[in-house]
């Protein structure tokens, strides 16, 4: 199992891959960003896009999973999360785009008052043309060594 104190600034962890396909694009979107340019892929042409594209929250959920996953693989003591301080859509994805990504520690500090710490972290999402899609750092409570000994 890996606690708050066995994190690192600068530490990175690998995310995915995961294909967007257009069925799971507009299956996501009819239910919860129901615009033109998600759900409609002949609507979506006449838009700045020129075609389909995934809800940014659909890949920010598609994100989570892939972070879920890897903190599984890891073996991580994790609490929660307070929320995320940025989040950007940098580019569309598509149908038949594969995101792989990182994780990155930037900032590690103990909590004053429960039994947990903070880890800030940096995901960043590519493409398989390795560009930058996504964006987010946001924060993470994992629990103590100290407390799951105790």
């Amino acid at each position: 199992m890996r606690y708050f104190e066995d994190l690192a600034v600068g530490e990175v962890d690998a995310l995915g891959p995961h294909t967007f396909t257009e069925t799971e694009i507009v299956a996501f979107a009819t239910r919860y960003d129901p615009q033109p340019f998600h759900v409609d892929s002949v609507a979506a042409r006449s838009t700045i896009f020129g075609g389909l594209i995934a809800s940014g929250w659909h890949t920010c959920a598609v994100m989570m999973r892939l972070s879920v996953e890897a903190a599984g693989r890891a073996g991580a003591a994790i609490t929660g999360s307070p929320g995320i301080d940025s989040c950007r859509w940098l580019k569309p994805v598509r149908p038949g785009d594969t995101l792989s990504g990182r994780s990155e520690v930037l900032e590690t500090w103990p909590s004053r008052s429960r039994p947990f710490g903070f880890v800030r972290r940096r995901v960043e999402m590519r493409n398989q043309r390795d560009e930058l899609v996504l964006s987010v750092v946001g924060v993470t409570m994992y629990r103590l060594r100290e407390e799951a000994a105790g």
